[in-house]
């Protein structure tokens, strides 16, 4: 079971020019790498198992290991660490890739079938330049979000939450309900480029207490990037 994670940080204040600090506590989320006895033949692992990239011809399937885990039809590839329980965000960089999929699955979906396309997998998909989320093989737009350079995902687990982070923007863009009922794992699909996976990333929270008003400031650490919320 992978961790949740979040880091706190109280700031107390008394009068308008001071501050104190009450507590701190530190926790990092999901880390993980790509499993590559999951990988499509035309899929070929980089960087330590954290990158993807698309070969139109790929491995030949003779060579590749024999095994069950392994996707045979689509170019898919599950991430090594199932969740379940927790909050949890990794960010994604994108390289030259103009199709693919990024979300979570269950670990035992089908080797026969695609993230988005069956009912155990919830992902957002990027293709003609367009966001959408996909489930179930049913699409609907997702709006605000460019051409990608790298995005973000935050997994919430018992909310039943997977969320589409512009890391550029630091904000969240579109939040797709799911239906986890057991262990899910990272999972990615792509038709050309790579991608490369960053996880272990942080949360920060931050609360500021003064002149008798209550005031949380929530601060999310993505990366180097951090997200206020008033």
């Amino acid at each position: 079971m992978a961790l949740p994670f979040a880091r706190s940080l109280c700031l107390c204040r008394r009068g308008a020019k001071r501050l104190g600090v009450a507590a701190t506590e530190a926790r990092r989320g999901i880390s993980f790498k790509l499993e590559e006895k999951t990988a499509h033949s035309s899929l070929l692992l980089f960087k330590g198992d954290t990158g993807v990239k698309y070969g139109m011809v790929g491995l030949e399937p003779t060579k590749l290991a024999l095994n069950v885990e392994r996707f045979r039809e689509w170019a898919v590839v599950l991430a090594d660490t199932a969740v379940t329980s927790g909050r949890h965000y990794w960010e994604v960089t994108v390289k030259r890739s103009q199709q693919f999929r990024i979300g979570v699955a269950d670990v035992d979906m089908s080797r026969d079938s695609c993230i988005g396309v069956d009912d155990r997998s919830w992902v957002f998909t990027y293709a003609q330049r367009k966001w959408h989320t996909m489930l179930a093989n049913e699409k609907a737009p997702v709006e605000g979000m460019g051409q990608p350079e790298k995005v973000g995902l935050l997994l919430e687990y018992e909310a039943q939450k997977l969320s589409l982070v512009d890391v550029n923007r630091i904000a969240v863009v579109h939040i797709l309900q799911t239906d986890f009922r057991g262990p899910v794992v990272p999972a990615f699909a792509l038709w050309d480029g790579e991608l490369l996976t960053h996880s272990g990333l942080e949360e920060t929270i931050i609360s500021v207490c003064g002149g008798g008003k209550a005031v949380e400031m929530k601060r999310l650490k993505i990366g180097e990037y951090y997200m206020l919320r008033l």
